[in-house]
């Protein structure tokens, strides 16, 4: 499969659904993590994700390491470091500004192991995001309601783990091109379940498991179904596929829209106010993906030109 040269509409529309839903899923992390524990909310989430589905989805035409790299990349790795992040002292909407040092480290990792040479301009404009990311962390505390050290260095390490994720996507590209997300994502979301629940058993103990999962309640169950059927279902198979169809380093940066939707929702969920210094490293992000995307001098030419479905 060739991947076109432009993002199409129905693929900008695809990406911006992807940053809507990962923008709230910040708000729902938070509100899962009151009842459960992060490994148990990591095991819930994909046990939802997967579970139900295996028995009726065909398992993508690729090797199971790429299916197990993936899922524990992106699910284990990602998830597992966010989740405890935020549980010890990660805002919600810093959380959803300093996930996306994953464009910076994907843009890394890409060129040294795929080959995919970015522009001038992406390196600039990650550059930008990069300087306000180090402004937003200069600006932790360890008041109430304040973004902690450590759940800055935790969600920052889950950033990491999801460029690693986007790159055994395109390593998976290379091998089937034509492969579907949808099962991929599925069958993906198998191997952190069984990692979440031994390290729930572990570090929780049986006891407070088992008392967890009598207490669930409607607010909690609602929470993982949202991040098992939305965060992880469907908005990772449009960022799968849309991973397949372009060059990460296009793809990538559009991630970095997500802190609009997640700082909003967290200001109206959680009352949170960002520090002044935050605003600032939050406005160099969405600098840097301007400049990035090269969105001030392409948007009336994309706008106008043909589109493709």
């Amino acid at each position: 499969m060739t991947a076109p040269t432009s993002l199409s509409r129905a693929d900008f529309g695809r990406a911006m659904g992807v940053v809507l839903i990962w923008g709230l899923n910040f708000v729902v992390m938070k509100l899962g993590l009151r009842d459960l524990s992060p490994m148990l909310l990591g095991a819930l989430r994909f046990a939802a994700a997967a579970l139900p589905l295996i028995l009726f989805v065909r398992r993508p035409a690729l090797p199971w390491r790429f299916l197990a790299a993936y899922g524990l990349a992106q699910g284990l790795g990602q998830f597992g470091l966010l989740f405890l992040g935020l549980q010890l002292g990660m805002t919600a909407g810093m959380a959803s500004v300093v996930m996306q040092t994953q464009a910076f480290f994907t843009l890394l990792l890409a060129a040294p192991l795929l080959g995919e040479r970015a522009r001038p301009s992406q390196w600039l404009g990650l550059s930008v995001a990069l300087a306000g990311l180090v402004v937003i962390a200069m600006a932790h505390g360890d008041g109430p309601g304040q973004m902690t050290l450590i759940g800055f260095v935790l969600t920052l390490s889950a950033a990491f783990m999801w460029a690693s994720s986007n790159i055994v996507v395109r390593f998976a590209v290379r091998t089937a091109p034509g492969y579907d997300p949808f099962g991929f994502i599925v069958w993906s979301s198998l191997f952190p379940i069984l990692p979440f629940a031994l390290l729930a058993l572990a570090l929780d103990g049986p006891a407070t498991v088992m008392h967890q999962l009598a207490g669930l309640d409607l607010g909690a169950v609602l929470a993982v179904l949202f991040l098992a059927w939305f965060a992880t279902l469907l908005a990772y198979t449009l960022w799968t596929r849309l991973l397949q169809r372009h060059p990460a380093g296009r793809v990538v940066p559009f991630s970095l829209l997500v802190p609009v939707v997640g700082l909003a929702a967290a200001a109206v969920c959680f009352g949170e106010r960002p520090s002044p210094a935050q605003w600032l490293g939050t406005a160099a992000v969405l600098l840097g993906l301007v400049i990035n995307q090269g969105l001030a001098t392409r948007a009336l030419t994309w706008m106008r030109a043909p589109q493709r479905a």
